[in-house]
């Protein structure tokens, strides 16, 4: 096959990244993101109702979520790319200008963690039972999001003749790749690792009932297990250490402490909270085993105290 045929058998990149309305502008990329945000609301209300939950607590913390993830997400990008803010000739402040773009997956989910987290500890509310009910949605929210690399020709591979190679227009390459024409599809593998992952995420959910926080800690798995090949291949500028892009240490320790983590829940926290049961942590809870003991003794107190979540 001549490598005019392995071109013509290339992806190629979107023209335009946006489009305008008026004076406004209108970015493919944000509404990838939105789009992903819509389908983890959906997927996660309906789950965490199916566990008992109320719609009103789930629209509350995915409000949350959403703005703990995007200052999570620019508080990451700053800090591992701090020169593009701070020293000679940058202004400090430009930080702040989020619509410039810079956001990092791994400060959105970590910011957007601890917003639930927060408002579950405000609400009396099961932070697990809501972190299992997100967890495949979140994953495929990740995919639905790379779609606006793809259209801004960016953080793809390294070169590539493949016949699934991505075209990237000469002024998207980056310094030293201006000869080559066709780039591994990063958006793309990492496209369908997600989707694979949040297909798996549900069936595991059905079959091996990872609740109480053990479906959560297998995304965490199974995003950083992919996330780390992707990030080897990619060659858009980044900070190194070692020859390794931070992104692929951060995957690596995630990877490994959602693996322990796992690993504990299940010898420490095996079953699921079932279904129907209230989404509010009961009391009951907060008793010692001895007042559990005896309840257990009268047929009707038994019948009152809180199902163990």
């Amino acid at each position: 096959m001549t490598p005019g045929a392995l071109i013509a058998l290339s992806i190629p990149s979107p023209s335009v990244s946006g489009f305008h309305i008026g004076p406004v502008t209108i970015h493919f990329y944000a509404l990838c993101i939105l789009a992903g945000i819509v389908v983890a609301y959906l997927i996660g209300g309906r789950r965490y109702r199916a566990r008992g939950g109320r719609q009103e607590d789930f629209e509350t913390v995915t409000i949350w979520a959403v703005v703990g993830g995007i200052i999570g997400a620019r508080i990451y990008h700053v800090i591992t790319d701090h020169e593009l803010y701070f020293g000679p000739g940058r202004t400090w402040y430009h930080m702040f200008f989020i619509w410039q773009g810079g956001l990092g997956i791994w400060g959105s989910i970590a910011g957007g963690a601890l917003a639930v987290w927060l408002v579950c500890r405000s609400k009396d509310l099961r932070f697990c039972d809501l972190a299992d009910s997100l967890a495949p949605g979140i994953l495929l929210a990740q995919g639905i999001g790379r779609l606006g690399n793809w259209f801004n020709q960016e953080l793809f591979g390294r070169p590539t003749t493949l016949p699934w190679g991505l075209e990237i227009a000469p002024q998207h390459r980056p310094l030293g790749y201006l000869q080559y024409a066709t780039f591994h599809p990063t958006f793309l593998y990492e496209l369908i690792w997600n989707v694979a992952g949040a297909c798996f995420l549900l069936w595991a959910d059905r079959h091996w009932r990872l609740g109480r926080g053990k479906l959560f800690a297998l995304y965490v798995v199974t995003y950083t297990f992919g996330r780390f090949w992707v990030e080897r291949l990619r060659i858009d500028p980044a900070n190194h250490v070692g020859g390794w892009r931070i992104n692929s240490y951060t995957s690596l320790l995630v990877f490994a402490a959602g693996l322990v983590l796992l690993i504990w829940m299940l010898r420490n926290k095996p079953g699921q909270t079932p279904p129907g049961t209230p989404e509010k942590v009961p009391a009951a809870e907060e008793q010692d085993s001895d007042a559990d003991e005896d309840r257990d003794d009268d047929p009707k107190e038994a019948g009152d105290a809180g199902t163990e979540g």
